[in-house]
């Protein structure tokens, strides 16, 4: 991919997937997400750019965008829990379900054509766009997670959409929190957490599924473009730790409403390529 540009384009490929790391890392940091929002939308127009064939280009943009997210999300993790913010309960409640969620998500990936996971990053992120623009931290449902079993079917459609979307499922695993009585910054730093249970299986899941298919570019296993990943990795690192000292002494609501228009831009550009 990186070797067909001209040296120009080349730097400009690099930069670009610096500065996706850079604010990828930082938002995994601040918002305890996995930077898949940032990430999925940015390696699915530079995988454009490049020539990547369409039938691949959601496929790839998906599995590297998670496989970065197993940098961002350890990292944050690290970081928060060093803090002793990460609410180690709520993990052990959920997290198994979220797991399987992950398997049933690699096993819908396989199974699903371009369309299809765009259709999906077009409802779930627009549910996120209106969650991160009117969505308020002190709405709540309980002050613990219900014991019917049915509840479990939460944290499995948590991980299943997650896979799919190649998100860490922070912004959905913070929502849940919260309503269920954990504070802002709890719910921030355990979210974190679950961002490896989805990672972790997902990026085996996305080699997986595409182990065996053509027209992928140099330098992919599966669904998971290593070059792409190794470029961005490095500022994801640097990034992370601003974001946790921000998650802890800075208000975040503007940079909520920004991201919440960035994700409105995404699902419009998503949506306009299905027409």
């Amino acid at each position: 991919m990186l070797f067909e540009l001209t040296g120009s384009d080349a730097a400009l490929l690099v930069a670009a997937l610096a500065g996706a790391g850079l604010v990828t890392g930082f938002l995994s940091g601040l918002l305890g997400v996995g930077g898949g929002g940032i990430l999925v939308p940015v390696l699915y127009e530079l995988f454009s750019a490049v020539g990547v064939e369409p039938e691949a280009r959601m496929h790839l943009a998906l599995g590297t965008s998670m496989a970065v997210i197993v940098a961002t999300s350890l990292t944050s993790f690290a970081g928060h829990n060093r803090r002793g913010a990460v609410d180690t309960d709520a993990l052990r409640r959920l997290g198994p379900w979220v797991v399987a969620g992950v398997v049933l998500g690699s096993l819908l990936v396989e199974r699903s054509n371009a369309v299809a996971l765009k259709l999906v990053w077009i409802v779930f992120g627009s549910l996120l766009c209106l969650k991160m623009a009117l969505g308020r931290d002190d709405w709540r449902l309980g002050a613990h997670f219900p014991r019917n079993p049915l509840f479990n079917v939460v944290p499995l459609a948590i991980g299943a959409v997650s896979t799919l979307m190649s998100i860490g499922g922070g912004a959905f695993m913070v929502s849940l929190l919260t309503v269920y009585g954990r504070p802002l910054i709890t719910a921030v730093a355990t979210s974190s957490g679950f961002g490896p249970l989805i990672a972790i299986p997902g990026v085996i899941g996305f080699i997986w599924a595409g182990w065996d298919v053509a027209f992928r570019p140099p330098y992919s296993l599966g669904y998971v473009n290593l070059l792409a990943a190794t470029l961005i990795i490095p500022t994801c690192f640097l990034a992370v730790p601003w974001g946790v000292r921000a998650a802890h002494g800075l208000p975040k609501r503007q940079l909520e409403l920004a991201f919440a228009a960035f994700l409105a831009v995404v699902v419009a550009r998503f949506a306009v390529s299905l027409v």
